[in-house]
């Protein structure tokens, strides 16, 4: 089964969960957006914004239209909050730890080993979000719509990998701080790569084991370069979709109301995307022969302890937002 397949039939499992439209047209002329993301059509996110877009016109009866700009065609990912926060774009999509240069609490749920299941993942967001949409909009002047997961992040290696020695020599894709610490202590070689370019990093030998996800990992084929892939479940990290402020306040209240609704069924379609991404990717995986396993207990506890190390370093560095954060969601688990 081709990615685009893959993604077409977990879209067509789970049903377009869309909004009514409320007849809102009127006299005045369309008002467009742009929304700039980095990642390809095919992949969940961009689909589930494209329903977004879709759902928006629907509700609005055309009053706003949302072109959707993906695979970094508008504005490179990096640079999408700038862009959004100046205008070249209303509205945009990033990697949240892509964002921690600006807002380090939108790190949280890239911090190893916090949570390990969507729905800890979940009860994280419901504590990190309010706090994250005050730093955006005072600090930022963008809003916060609505934020989808990717499945747990797993590991991807040419090799079999049993120790942290095994590690020695092992060209490592990075994306984030996190990723290059954790190259760093197990000693592989941190070599920066945009999804975009991991296949071609692959083929080039310009990188040979990555952690990231089981669907970014399909998206990829990288069964054509790599055998292993071990379902580490190290954090489960998420895309925020953020629109400018004074875009949406130069809305009509019912035009505003109708892109909030959206945004809400965008954001509970979009996980449950992402769980039925995570069953039908590892089941892509497999069926191309790669080896799917768990990491071995002693590089487990290697692991467990670089968690604990990051954890204490990200609560040093985001004070008492984290505090805020992190006592609500451990001392009020269920």
């Amino acid at each position: 089964m081709q990615r685009r397949e893959m993604l077409g039939t977990v879209m067509g499992a789970l049903g377009a969960v869309g909004v009514m439209g409320a007849g809102m047209g009127d006299a005045r002329a369309a008002t467009q957006w742009k929304l700039a993301t980095g990642y390809k059509p095919e992949t969940l996110h961009t689909q589930n914004i494209e329903q977004f877009a879709r759902d928006v016109e629907k509700a609005t009866a055309g009053d706003l239209k949302i072109a959707v700009h993906p695979n970094n065609s508008l504005v490179k990912l990096p640079e999408i909050l700038g862009a959004v926060q100046s205008g070249k774009a209303e509205a945009g999509e990033m990697l949240m730890s892509a964002m921690v240069k600006d807002v380090p609490l939108a790190g949280a749920d890239s911090v190893p080993f916090i949570v390990s299941s969507y729905k800890d993942a979940h009860r994280l967001w419901q504590y990190q979000s309010p706090l994250l949409e005050k730093h955006l909009i005072d600090e930022k002047g963008v809003v916060p719509l609505y934020a989808v997961p990717w499945p747990p992040q797993g590991l991807f290696t040419v090799k079999l990998v049993r120790t942290k020695a095994d590690f020695q020599g092992l060209k490592m894709r990075t994306y984030n701080a996190t990723t290059v610490r954790i190259a760093e202590l197990l000693g592989a070689q941190s070599v920066d790569v945009a999804a975009p370019d991991i296949p071609k990093a692959l083929a080039s030998g310009q990188i040979d084991s990555m952690i990231t996800s089981s669907l970014t990992g399909v998206e990829s084929q990288i069964w054509t370069h790599t055998k292993y892939y071990y379902e580490l479940n190290a954090w489960i990290p998420k895309n925020l979709v953020f629109v400018q402020k004074k875009a949406l306040d130069a809305l009509s209240p019912a035009t505003r109301k109708a892109v909030l609704e959206a945004a809400k069924a965008a954001e509970e379609r979009g996980w449950a995307l992402s769980e039925a991404a995570l069953r039908a990717s590892v089941n892509e995986l497999r069926s191309h022969g790669m080896a799917i396993d768990r990491i071995s207990p002693d590089l487990s506890k290697d692991i467990n302890r670089f968690g604990e190390k990051f954890s204490r370093e990200w609560v040093r560095t985001v004070g008492n937002d984290a505090t805020r954060l992190f006592v609500p969601f451990y001392t009020q688990a269920p």
